[in-house]
């Protein structure tokens, strides 16, 4: 979700003194504030916010009459753009226990750290988001422009129950990782609502059996990366730019200091695809790998891809490999514009060999289903050590987006027109996979990574 709010007029409450919020989220943008996830709004004076803060907390208010009848900001900071979180909020006023009253769980885990807590009064039916007439939005407030920068999955609203987060989720048995239940057993009440966000025709169904309609402002996209296999992108917290869309975009800033971005998730071994294009612009975009502890520090450095022992990369414009900051002629150069070409990477990291190709195309007459002809960047491998991917540009201007499609299907907000997915059938990719090769994502690491 990028710049989009989905939204609907709440009707008559089944019962205002409980509620609970069920939702699944991945950021690629952090550090911002007023990012939305939910919004209650009658007016000014009467509002619902769940949110996160410039400092990446979460905060979560209700005000009615202009005063707050609880307000919640987690001491947690949310900065974790590799994975999916789940968050549950349980409103129930009816309890005795003040603390009891407004619950906060992330992965299953009741929070208990707060920068700030007020208490909700015992009985308080002003519960602003299930209000009959307010505007409940996902993904951006009733005014808009504080949008959401990331990726939802299996958003619930329950009017009038207060559920444990054990209805949403559970420990799988065999990673010990909390996913979710793909059918709970829910009572949603008359403003409930489940958006599974799955069905590509409408993405905005409701799912609950109350059939409910919403109406989507901006673009809803769906997206393969899910919390069951979570798909790498652009790391903000390993770059010197803020990736877009669905982290799947950098542009980088033109500035007198090299620019790049490396992705949330690497390996040690196997062998893996990526396609890369840029979308206007005439930089010199170099795509490549680099050692993943290294990562932050390179952005400190100020070192372009390929320019240290570490990280190696295809420069665009020249058509040669940069490693160890030293440059070795491959292929041709490749020309990115407003049309753009699609550069093609495939990295095998158990014998340290890379290829590159353009729309189709392999360089250099090489063949990564075979193994030939692959350019062997063992100089700047450390053994047994995972990588990351890893794009920048060094140029002072003409700067385009550097759009990575890491199987999620898109660059930046263009679908491929092709659906090439790996031999375990993941992935969305423009070309063909070769053999041998997978898409980057938590069930292919688990399996060759």
């Amino acid at each position: 979700m990028a710049s989009t709010r989905i939204y609907r007029t709440a009707g008559s409450p089944t019962l205002n003194t409980k509620h609970t919020i069920s939702m699944w989220f991945k950021r690629t943008k952090i550090t911002y504030g007023d990012c939305f996830l939910m919004d209650g709004y009658q007016d000014a004076s009467n509002r619902f916010k769940l949110a996160f803060d410039s400092s990446d907390r979460l905060e979560l208010y209700n005000t009615h009459g202009g005063s707050y009848k609880y307000n919640v900001r987690t001491n947690r900071v949310f900065r974790d753009t590799a994975a999916f979180y789940h968050l549950v909020v349980r409103i129930d006023t009816t309890q005795a226990s003040a603390s009891d009253r407004v619950r906060v769980y992330v992965n299953g885990t009741e929070e208990e750290s707060f920068h700030t807590y007020t208490d909700a009064t015992q009985d308080d039916a002003n519960n602003v988001v299930n209000e009959s007439g307010a505007t409940i939005s996902i993904g951006d407030y009733q005014g808009g422009g504080n949008a959401f920068e990331g990726l939802m999955a299996h958003v619930h609203f329950v009017d009038g129950t207060s559920y444990a987060p054990t209805t949403f989720g559970e420990t799988d048995s065999t990673s010990g990782i909390w996913k979710p239940k793909t059918v709970p057993s829910v009572t949603y009440g008359n403003n409930g609502f489940f958006l599974k966000f799955e069905n590509s025709g409408n993405l905005d169904l409701d799912s609950s059996g109350n059939n409910l309609t919403f109406t989507t402002s901006g673009t809803l996209t769906q997206n393969i990366d899910t919390p069951s296999n979570v798909y790498t992108t652009w790391n903000n917290l390993a770059s010197r730019e803020t990736a877009t869309n669905g982290g799947t975009q950098i542009h980088p800033s033109g500035d007198a200091s090299y620019t790049y971005a490396a992705s949330t998730l690497g390996a040690s071994k196997g062998k893996w695809y990526f396609e890369f294009e840029s979308n206007g612009g005439n930089g010199r975009a170099l795509i490549g790998m680099v050692k993943s502890d290294y990562a932050p520090e390179q952005v400190g450095d100020n070192e372009e891809p390929g320019g240290n022992a570490h990280s190696f990369a295809y420069r665009q414009n020249q058509g040669d490999i940069q490693l160890n900051n030293s440059t070795s002629s491959y292929g041709t150069q490749i020309t990115w514009g407003t049309s753009g070409n699609v550069l093609m990477m495939a990295v095998d990291l158990d014998n340290n060999k890379v290829w590159y190709g353009i729309d189709g195309t392999w360089q250099n007459s090489g063949d990564p289903s075979n193994g030939t002809n692959g350019f062997d960047w063992s100089a700047v491998r450390t053994a047994d050590e995972p990588y990351l991917c890893l794009a920048g540009d060094d140029t002072s201007s003409g700067y385009g987006n550097i759009q990575a499609n890491f199987g999620s299907g898109f660059f930046g907000t263009t679908a491929v027109a092709s659906a090439n997915s790996d031999a375990n059938g993941h992935g969305l990719f423009e070309y063909t996979v070769p053999t041998g090769f997978y898409t980057l994502n938590t069930k292919n690491i688990k399996e060759f990574g």
